[in-house]
């Protein structure tokens, strides 16, 4: 039977979380005083890596693990908040060597190497701009974004750059330099071995002043439709950054901290990078991709105490089952949370049931920068829920009409979900794009672009994109509701669901299906599962149709691409996949 909600983490287990008393800090909660957090640099000013890195070893904490780096071979490479401050202070002076001035933008097309994370921080320490890129990109979607950004300069590897970056370097305008981690043998022309630059650079150097507005972040996102977004995030959002990971993740220094997120993705940046460095605590940093046992042997052997994973992640675990992690010792685990897509209720009672703990779901977005709504260790979890706003964070369930927004206060009423303006972390604009920019926002609130509820407990529930709801006979159907509901089936491993089109209700709920092993995708399940939803949902909400598939089209972040499934249901223009991960048609 469905658990309706699970007891708050900091009860069962007599810890104390860093957020203690919900309410009591929503009242007392300010963000000048979260900025009292940050040291701020020695002559003024404010610089994301000086606070990631260099603090801690002003503080004497040099000698603290800051990431331990385990690599294909599962070897564990070591690097401590003095490493990290030597290693980036080099890298600041390859750029500065090279001529690069502050402000320019410094992009990565990396995999999950320590490479990725000095070149973050060093860039940043230099007063430039740093865009990581997804390394499983094509030429176009890399030629694109680099193109939008006005890239300078690019770290990469050997055979990325062939493969990928050398037959579109020439349209490349504003790329001066490539910058290579493995190796200074069998050089391509035009590019310098970053190892032989690391090694002949000095191990000192003064960070650039940088004022908290100046740009420090440039995180590309795909619309429905149109050429990728430059979401711009400041020096300042580390303020949110830091905060978010000691309130939302529990973050204290000394924990281990694994986030699993791809580095091309803001997750990998935020919470991969920035937010576990400022709060002092040992990241774990994987290069393999996703195998169940080499994760549980990490949890296991690391002693990870903080987990940050992906719903796609939990259900590729789900699907193997809970025996595999009853032979690890996974006691060590202190808090799981997930983010990138809804987590469906059987996510979070499954990780209750498996692990003793749920785990802990949130939103955000790209252009948030950090995490806005989330379940907290001091609170019931209710599963399926996002939870509940930040401290600082004031959010409210919208309606547009006439170029304003009204608030919808009544329990359960569904509308857009919004922002009030202010917090740190918000993007400054659309990279070029300022109109794009503008129509995001409303009467100082910011317009998500998601539907969503709030209940009478005031918890937040996800119902999808705005130009994801389905309306069927005058039923707005939210497709997480309905993909959840066939979650719950044994057989079924993922679902996405879409509105097609109906001469009789306007639009008509189908659902594509990809299913566990072992069970048949026939026309008895078929039959099965629009039974099973039918019952769980009633007539009018249930999918009409369902569709079987090996896979199912989704981000590299592991999001279902519903607007894909749905151009290919409808032959209409597919737009941007530059993140697709699988493209099983």
């Amino acid at each position: 039977m469905a658990l309706e909600t699970i007891e708050a983490q900091s009860v069962r287990s007599g810890d104390r979380p860093n957020l203690d008393d919900y309410d009591a800090l929503c009242r007392e909660f300010r963000w000048a005083d979260a900025r009292g957090l940050m040291d701020g640099l020695p002559d003024g000013g404010l610089n994301i890596a000086y606070e990631a890195v260099d603090r801690h070893v002003a503080h004497g904490n040099g000698d603290r693990l800051a990431l331990r780096w385990i690599d294909n071979d599962e070897a564990a490479h070591d690097f401590s908040y003095g490493d990290l401050s030597d290693a980036t202070n080099r890298f600041a002076n390859v750029l500065a060597a090279l001529g690069l001035q502050p402000g320019d933008r410094v992009f990565s097309l990396l995999g999950r190497t320590p490479e990725l994370y000095i070149a973050a921080l060093g860039a940043l320490k230099g007063g430039h701009v740093f865009s990581p890129l997804f390394s499983a990109f094509g030429p176009e979607p890399i030629k694109a974004r680099m193109t939008i950004g006005g890239a300078k300069l690019l770290v990469t590897t050997k055979s990325l750059y062939r493969r990928k970056v050398a037959p579109i370097r020439a349209e490349l305008e504003t790329l001066e330099h490539v910058l290579l981690i493995d190796g200074a043998e069998d050089l391509p022309d035009g590019t310098v071995s970053l190892a032989d630059a690391l090694a002949m650079a000095s191990g000192d150097f003064d960070i650039v002043a940088t004022d908290p507005e100046d740009m420090a972040l440039l995180h590309f996102t795909s619309g429905t439709t149109g050429r990728p977004k430059g979401a711009i995030h400041v020096h300042e959002a580390v303020v949110a950054h830091h905060v978010t990971g000691k309130y939302a993740l529990d973050l204290r220094p000394g924990d281990v901290f694994w986030c699993t997120a791809d580095p091309g993705w803001v997750t990998g940046t935020s919470y991969g990078i920035i937010s576990p460095l400022t709060n002092g605590v040992t990241m774990i940093v994987d290069q393999a991709e996703f195998n169940a046992e080499r994760w549980y042997r990490i949890l296991q052997d690391q002693r990870v105490t903080v987990w940050y994973t992906a719903p796609t992640a939990i259900r590729m675990l789900m699907k193997i089952g809970s025996d595999l992690p009853q032979e690890y010792d996974l006691s060590a685990l202190r808090f799981m949370a997930s983010v990138g897509e809804p987590l469906n209720p059987e996510a979070v009672e499954w990780g209750y049931q498996t692990f003793g703990r749920p785990f802990h779901d949130n939103w955000w977005q790209t252009e948030t920068g950090g995490i806005m709504i989330a379940n907290y260790p001091s609170m019931a979890v209710k599963p399926g829920s996002m939870g509940k706003p930040l401290p600082g964070i004031d959010a409210a369930i919208v309606e547009r009409a006439d170029g304003a927004v009204t608030e919808l206060t009544e329990p359960g009423a569904m509308g857009e979900l919004a922002l009030k303006t202010g917090w740190p972390s918000m993007m400054r604009g659309y990279l070029d794009e300022e109109e794009r920019y503008r129509k995001c926002f409303s009467d100082d609130w910011y317009l998500t672009g998601d539907l969503a509820t709030r209940d009478a407990d005031g918890y937040y529930w996800f119902v999808g994109r705005a130009d994801d709801v389905i309306k069927a006979a005058g039923h707005l159907i939210g497709p997480f509701e309905v993909e959840s509901v066939l979650m719950e089936h044994p057989a079924v491993a993922e679902a996405g669901v879409i509105g097609v089109p109906d001469p009789t209700a306007g639009e008509m709920v189908k659902a594509y299906v990809a299913l566990k092993p072992g069970f048949a995708a026939d026309d008895a399940l078929n039959r099965e599962l629009r039974g099973h939803a039918r019952k769980r949902l009633g007539p009018a909400v249930a999918p009409k149709m369902i569709e079987f598939r090996e896979n199912l089209p989704k981000t590299r972040s592991g999001k279902i691409m519903r607007r894909l499934l749905k151009a290919r249901e409808l032959g209409l223009p597919e737009g941007d996949i530059s993140t697709l991960e699988s493209d099983e048609k």
